[in-house]
Formats: structure tokens, sequence, C-alpha cells
């Protein structure tokens, strides 16, 4: 998740009023509380906040964007925004200049309100950005545990995301607002809020029942061992956890989703489910027979006449990065020669869930491949460029 310039400079960046739409901003208003007050209803509508929390803001919207004055009055309303002393203004504002899907996450945190511990902010984001990872891979397939498949998949859905800071919602404890790309990254919000009401609603079955079987059926929900200790670590430290799901006014709400605002909510009575239920579904998630085809990245053995263990860098047939494998001396010469050439290799074997999905074990033959002058330096470059260590 990016924050490109920091909150208060996202905060002092105002939308173009000629690109705002009078529907859209009207939306917002009425979301956050703001009341319309009077006004031919055909031509214009007078806006004033919430609970008279800024007795001096009025705002006048166009009903539409036909009229010769709508670019004028959209103007006045955004700076008017800007200088609004009422909390939901800037929320107003960023929705209006990051069109998107809004998530906010609370955490209640104990102690005075307007404190929190040094390391509030940093635990929230880490519990938000694997919360996000896990909707993400859950959005393309499912499963009890990915490990570190799909991590590729996952990290470039997160450089997508923005995040704006905490705003109003941390002034009783710790929180964050992030926007989402709305519609392309909508099967991922939707997926990671369906896998959220799952999950509480085994939870709460856990609670009651005393049987864990309710997370394994929440699995084709999109519940994973991710989402579950991203919640947990949403919730331990803090008396109360959050996350709301506000639809981008732009886009309209998804199908099968009113256009209400989504609020789920979680505590720390719910660790002792959560804790269990992870264990749970690492243990149920099965290995993966694959055929790897990948580079030799690292070789590393005790005797020069015995085994060793290679790194691979992936190229095709796993959704990881990169996976280690034991091979036995034959195999392991083989390995060191297509290292040498720069060449790829092919072998089978089973990824297994122990250590994320990184490890080959039961390898066949290993296979060198041959390639061409072109497809070699390209690869090479490919190498060259990085990529995520086992």
């Amino acid at each position: 998740m990016t924050l490109p310039r920091g909150p208060q400079e996202n905060a002092r960046t105002l939308p173009d009023p000629a690109a705002v739409d009078p529907a859209v901003l009207a939306t917002l208003l009425a979301r956050h509380g703001w009341v319309r007050r009077g006004g031919p209803s055909a031509r214009y509508g007078r806006w004033t906040p919430p609970d008279d929390t800024d007795p001096g803001t009025s705002l006048l919207v166009p009903a539409g964007e036909g009229f010769d004055d709508a670019v004028e009055l959209l103007a006045d309303a955004v700076t008017a925004l800007s200088r609004s002393r009422s909390p939901s203004a800037r929320s107003i504002l960023l929705a209006l200049a990051v069109p998107g899907d809004e998530l906010q996450w609370r955490r209640e945190l104990p102690g005075p309100a307007g404190t929190a511990p040094w390391d509030g902010a940093e635990r929230l984001q880490q519990a938000a950005r694997a919360m996000l990872a896990a909707g993400a891979k859950a959005g393309r397939t499912r499963a009890a545990y990915f490990g570190a498949r799909l991590d590729t998949w996952a990290g470039d859905f997160l450089e997508q995301v923005l995040v704006v800071g905490g705003g109003p919602v941390a002034e009783s404890g710790a929180g964050l607002t992030a926007y989402t790309p709305a519609p392309e990254g909508r099967a991922v919000v939707t997926t990671l809020v369906r896998a959220l009401e799952a999950l509480r609603d085994a939870v709460d079955y856990r609670r009651v029942s005393g049987g864990p079987e309710a997370f394994e059926n929440a699995v084709q929900a999109g519940v994973s061992r991710e989402l579950v200790q991203s919640v947990g670590e949403l919730v331990r430290g803090a008396t109360a956890a959050q996350l709301t799901v506000a639809w981008s006014a732009a886009a309209g709400p998804p199908g099968g989703f009113g256009d209400r605002r989504i609020a789920l909510e979680f505590s720390p009575g719910d660790l002792p489910a959560l804790e269990e239920a992870a264990a749970l579904l690492e243990r149920i998630e099965p290995a993966v027979a694959v055929t790897v085809v990948g580079l030799v990245v690292r070789l590393k053995r005790a005797d020069p006449a015995g085994p060793g263990t290679v790194r691979l860098k992936v190229l095709a047939g796993a959704e990881v990065s990169e996976v280690r494998v034991r091979l036995a001396d034959p195999a392991y010469r083989a390995a060191v020669e297509a290292h040498l050439a720069g060449a790829p290799v092919r072998v089978s074997g089973r990824l297994e869930r122990r250590g994320g999905f990184r490890r080959l074990t039961h390898p066949g033959a290993l296979e060198p491949l041959g390639l061409e002058e072109a497809e070699r330096e390209r690869l090479l470059k490919t190498l060259g460029e990085g990529g995520q260590g086992a």
C-alpha cells in the first residue's frame, strides 16, 4: 500500500471542480451526515455539516452539470470543504480526489482518548496490509493456507492501494483509511467483505457450539489462515476493532451489495477461536504436485560428493517466486551446470505447506532446458532486476 506524499499533502491536493460530478458530491455529503436544507430541488441544494459541527459552512451544490454556473458553484463548494472544521470534510475531499472504494480500519485502544502505543500505527498498517493481501489472493482462488503462493499477485494489487492516514477515526484509538481502485479492484474488496462476514459467523459458531468445522466450511467464502491472522493482529492489544467499507460514489455499489456502509467488528474475545482457526487452516491445506521451470539462483552443499540444496527462481509451474529443493549428487551437478550456462531447469515434486509452500520435496529427475541466446539474456535481465527471496 502506498502513501506517495503523506496524508497532509494529499489533504492539500484539491479535486478539480470541473471533474467533480454534482451527484457524487451530494452522495458523499449525505453519506457523511450532511443535511440538505431547502433550495429549488431542480437546480441546487444547500448542504450544512452534521450536528452543527461547523456552523459557518454552507455548500451550494448544483443538481446537475448542465447549468451555466455549475463549475463555479462546485469550485466554491470544494474551497469551502477545504476550509471547513467538520471532521468529515477531509474524507469527502479525499473521496472526490481519489475515486475508489473507501476502507477504514479502527482499533479501540485501552487508556485515555487520544493516546496510543508508539507502535500502534505500524501494527494497524501491517494488519490492514495483510488483510488486503489475503483478500487479493482469495479473489484469485480459494485456499485454506496460501503461504508464499500468489505473493506477486497480491503485491501488485497493494501497489494500487492509496493510504491516506487515520483522520477522524483515530480520535479514540488508532485508525487507517485506504482507497482501493474501483471498479478494477472490486473483486478483491467484495471477496474480502464476504470472507470477513463468513469468519465472523464461524467465530460466533465456534464460541457457541464448541465445534471448529465452520472454519473449514468458510474457506469457500474466501477465509484463509492469512486472513484469520490479520484479524488476530488487528484485535490483539485492542479493546475492539472494526473495518468499515463505503463503496465508491462514482462507481456505485457492486452487484449484490446495497449502497450502505458495511461494518465488520471483532474483539479480543475472538482471539482463542482465531488462533485455533489459523492452526486448523494451515493443517488442512494439502501439498501440491507441481512441475516447476526455474533458474538456479543459489547452490549449497556441505560435501563435494553428496546431496545439496538449490534455490530456483520460478518462471512457470507454481504461484511462488522461489522454491528450495534438495537434490542428490547427479541432479545437483546438473543444476550447477545449468546455473553456469544461465539456462533454466525443469523438475517435478510436491510443494509442501511447511515454510509457506517454498520447498519442493520428493523431486523427480532435474532436466536442464535448452534456451536461445536472446531468451537467455531476457531471463538473466529479469533475474538481475530482483525478486522476492524464499
